[in-house]
């Protein structure tokens, strides 16, 4: 059975790919993701406030005592001050990079462009196959046009494209005015693959306390219809691999995402529910799957049941929503 795939221009043993989360803080569970079956991995996300928070405390104790004496050289942090969480990223994108043979992505979260994307250089230079870059962003300005918006995406995206050579995966919303005309762009722009969907965590309210505070709920499987209709829309339309995250709990789920057309399925809330090891179970239904279907590869089957190849193309559309409403009974 072949499994292999090719995601960002990086040849993969299966489509399985574990997404950025806490599972990658340690060495340990990276090296559980290789044991276990996952072909890449995307690093845990580096926050632009983290980078551009480095740099202010770093000119901050440059700055320090600069009017006194110079010999009063006990002004300046010793070095190891200096490596806060920017540079432990770093380091820890080299000690993967020296502890598996998989491919390590990097992540970076983000909602402005700025001097700190510079930093995705450093990423590649400490070793990262790829970045995924994820614009984090609730646009709460009411005078800011989705035309205006989509522009922001672009001038991050580019900025970064400047500074590297790695390919560069855009994770999005799907918040979008005209989701298809946007992905278009962004992948005119630069963009080497989409990774469809951020999902926003929406706050919540302590009614002890009287305050918003978050609230992080894990993906369920009906989560990944949403990622799954517009794979199905965009493969064969854009130039560009499409990666489906949320949602992805089972090999059945991975398989629907493979027939509308992802590239690679991406894992995390179902490997924080079950373990890592849960991984090598996916991999198993997915091959008893297309055993007993009869597929001999992914890539057989990957984008057989997209919209431009499926026989319904309506089905992705505004058809089947009527045909769903009108389907449905009360029992009551």
């Amino acid at each position: 059975m072949d499994l292999t795939t090719k995601y960002l221009g990086l040849d993969l043993k299966s489509p399985l790919v574990v997404a950025a989360s806490p599972l990658s803080k340690t060495l340990d569970g990276i090296k559980k993701m290789e044991d276990f079956g996952a072909s890449a991995f995307v690093m845990y996300s580096l926050f632009e406030e983290q980078i551009e928070m480095e740099e202010k405390e770093l000119f901050s104790h440059s700055m320090t005592g600069t009017d006194s004496f110079a010999e009063f050289s006990s002004f300046f942090p010793a070095i190891e001050e200096f490596n806060l969480g920017p540079n432990e990223y770093l380091e820890h994108i080299r000690k993967a990079k020296d502890s598996v043979k998989i491919p390590v992505i990097a992540s970076l979260n983000c909602r402005h462009n700025g001097r700190w994307t510079e930093f995705a250089k450093q990423m590649q230079q400490a070793g990262a196959d790829a970045l995924e870059l994820n614009i984090y962003n609730i646009p709460t300005d009411f005078e800011l046009s989705g035309d205006e918006l989509e522009k922001k995406y672009i001038e991050i995206l580019t900025s970064i494209k400047k500074e590297i050579s790695i390919p560069v995966a855009l994770k999005i919303s799907p918040f979008f005015t005209n989701l298809a005309s946007s992905a278009k762009k962004f992948t005119e722009a630069g963009a080497d693959g989409l990774v469809l969907f951020n999902r926003f965590y929406q706050p919540d309210i302590n009614l002890d306390r009287l305050e918003v505070e978050p609230h992080i709920v894990l993906s369920n499987p009906t989560d990944l219809r949403l990622p799954m209709r517009w794979i199905a829309i965009l493969k064969g339309r854009i130039n560009a691999y499409l990666a489906a995250t949320s949602g992805i709990h089972y090999g059945e789920d991975a398989i629907k995402m493979l027939l509308v057309g992802a590239d690679v399925t991406m894992l995390c809330s179902t490997l924080l529910r079950y373990g890592i090891d849960y991984i090598k179970g996916i991999e198993d239904e997915i091959v008893a799957w297309m055993t007993e279907n009869e597929y001999e590869s992914v890539n057989q089957l990957k984008g057989s049941l997209s919209q431009i190849n499926s026989p319904d193309p309506a089905a992705f559309e505004r058809a089947q929503y009527m045909k769903a409403l009108n389907s449905y009974t009360v029992t009551f």
